[in-house]
């Protein structure tokens, strides 16, 4: 049963903006904080926002002020609005929830050229 499904990832120069968005089950979606995580090519998956059950969110610093996370609750997806894209934010993208408790959906790709 397919749990995690993100989409919107693709080619953008640096200093652009992407949506990518995240389908996910109802019971994740409704009852979990769920995060945007990123793995960059040759390092560990890591944590770039988190939303919570209640809204309040939370970036890591190398985000902070360029992505917003949201949810569509008509939808039951998870969103991340990137801004001012720059060459480190290249990496496959994947939602789970926060701390990530459910397997891993095929994820994004990314890219951003100079």
């Amino acid at each position: 049963q397919v749990q995690l499904v993100e989409s919107g990832g693709g080619l953008v120069q640096a200093g652009g903006s992407l949506r990518v968005s995240c389908v996910a089950s109802l019971v994740i979606f409704r009852f979990n904080s769920m995060g945007w995580y990123r793995q960059a090519p040759g390092k560990q998956r890591e944590l770039v926002a988190s939303i919570a059950t209640d809204d309040t969110t939370n970036y890591a610093d190398s985000v902070k002020g360029r992505f917003t996370i949201s949810r569509d609750y008509s939808r039951n997806r998870v969103l991340l609005q990137m801004d001012s894209l720059k060459l480190d934010d290249t990496g496959v993208y994947y939602c789970n929830s926060q701390p990530a408790h459910y397997a891993w959906g095929r994820g994004t790709q990314v890219t951003v050229s100079s």
